[in-house]
C-alpha cells in the first residue's frame, strides 16, 4: 500500500511539472495568435486564439487543481481535496464549450461577409501555433490516462492542434486560391472539433458531481454478486460512486448469518466482501466500508435507509 501510495504521489508531481511546461507554452503562444488576430483579421485565428485562452485559463485550473489533490484530508475535508479535479474539468469544459457557441454563431454571420485576410501571415501564425501545440501534446501526453483533469487538459491541446491545422489549411488556400470565405469556414471547423469534445468530458465530470455509479457497474448486479459470498443473507442501503476519476467508493449494509458474530465468521466474511470490490469487478473500489448486521436488523432502522 505505501509502494503505491509513493507512485501515486510521483505520478502527481510528474504530472504538475507537464502541466507547468504545457501552461508556458500556452500562454506564449496566446500572446502570438492575439497579435496575429488583431493584425490579419481572420475568424480562424481568432476562434484558435480564444480557444487558446481557454488553455490558458484550463491549464491554470488543471495546475490548481493538481496542487490541491495532493493536499491531505483535514478535520473539515475528510476525503482531502480530490474532487477539485471534477471541478477543474467542469470549469474546463463549459469554456470550451461557450467558445465552441460563440465560433458558430460568429461563422455563421461571416458567410454572408467574408473578410479579406492576408494568407502569407495566417500562414506564419498558424505555423507557430501548430508547433508550440505539438510542444505541449508531447508534454501531457504521458499524463493523459492517469485522472479526467490530465485528460481535459490534453484535449484541450489536442483541440488547439487541430485548429491550428485548420488556419494552416485555410492560409494555404487564400494564397493558392484566394478564395475569401475560406477563413470563416475554417472558423467553423475548429468550433465543431470543440464542441462534442467539450460535451463529452462535461459529462463524464457531471456524473462524478452527481455521484453516479462508475461506468461498468450496475447496482443490482453489484448486490447480487455481493450476497454469493457464504453467510451472507441480504445486501441493502448499497451506494457506488465516484470521488473522482480515479478514485470509486462503495458503502453497503451486509445481513450474515447472527452465529458469525460469535464464532468468529465476522472477519472472514468481511476479508470475502473486501476482496469483492478490490478485485471482482470491471472498477477496482478504493474506498469500500461494508457495515455487518445480524437478522432483524434493517427492521429495527425504519425507514432510515432504503
Amino acid at each position: 500500500m505505501g509502494h503505491d501510495h509513493d507512485h501515486a504521489h510521483a505520478a502527481a508531481g510528474l504530472n504538475r511539472r507537464r502541466l507547468l511546461i504545457a501552461f508556458a507554452l500556452t500562454a506564449g503562444i496566446l500572446v502570438v495568435e492575439v497579435v496575429g488576430a488583431i493584425l490579419t483579421g481572420s475568424l480562424a485565428l481568432l476562434v484558435d486564439a480564444a480557444h487558446m485562452l481557454t488553455d490558458v485559463l484550463g491549464l491554470g485550473l488543471a495546475l490548481t487543481a493538481g496542487h490541491l489533490v495532493r493536499r491531505p484530508a483535514t478535520g473539515r475535508y475528510t476525503w482531502g481535496f480530490e474532487r477539485a479535479e471534477i471541478i477543474s474539468a467542469v470549469t474546463q469544459a463549459a469554456i470550451l464549450l461557450g467558445v465552441g457557441v460563440f465560433a458558430l454563431i460568429e461563422g455563421v454571420r461571416r458567410l454572408g461577409e467574408p473578410a479579406e485576410i492576408p494568407g502569407g501571415a495566417l500562414l506564419f501564425f498558424g505555423v507557430v501555433g501548430l508547433a508550440a501545440n505539438l510542444a505541449s501534446m508531447l508534454v501531457l501526453r504521458g499524463g493523459q490516462h492517469d485522472n479526467l483533469n490530465m485528460k481535459a487538459a490534453f484535449l484541450e491541446v489536442l483541440n488547439d492542434a487541430l485548429g491550428s491545422v485548420a488556419v494552416i489549411a485555410s492560409a494555404v488556400v487564400l494564397l493558392t486560391l484566394g478564395w475569401p470565405w475560406v477563413d470563416t469556414v475554417a472558423g467553423l471547423i475548429i468550433a465543431a472539433l470543440i464542441l462534442p469534445r467539450s460535451l463529452r468530458i462535461l459529462r463524464q465530470a457531471i456524473r462524478v458531481l452527481m455521484e453516479a455509479a462508475p461506468e461498468g457497474i450496475e447496482a443490482g448486479e453489484l448486490r447480487e454478486h455481493l450476497e454469493e459470498v457464504p453467510r451472507v443473507l441480504a445486501v441493502h442501503d448499497l451506494h457506488v460512486s465516484r470521488l473522482s476519476s480515479t478514485t470509486a467508493v462503495l458503502t453497503a449494509h451486509v445481513v450474515v448469518e447472527e452465529a458469525a458474530f460469535t464464532d468468529g465468521g465476522a472477519i472472514e466474511i468481511l476479508e470475502r466482501l473486501r476482496t469483492c470490490a478490490s478485485e471482482h469487478f470491471e472498477v477496482c473500489f478504493d474506498h469500500a466500508t461494508f457495515q455487518l448486521e445480524p437478522p432483524g436488523e434493517r427492521e429495527a432502522e425504519g425507514e432510515l435507509h432504503a
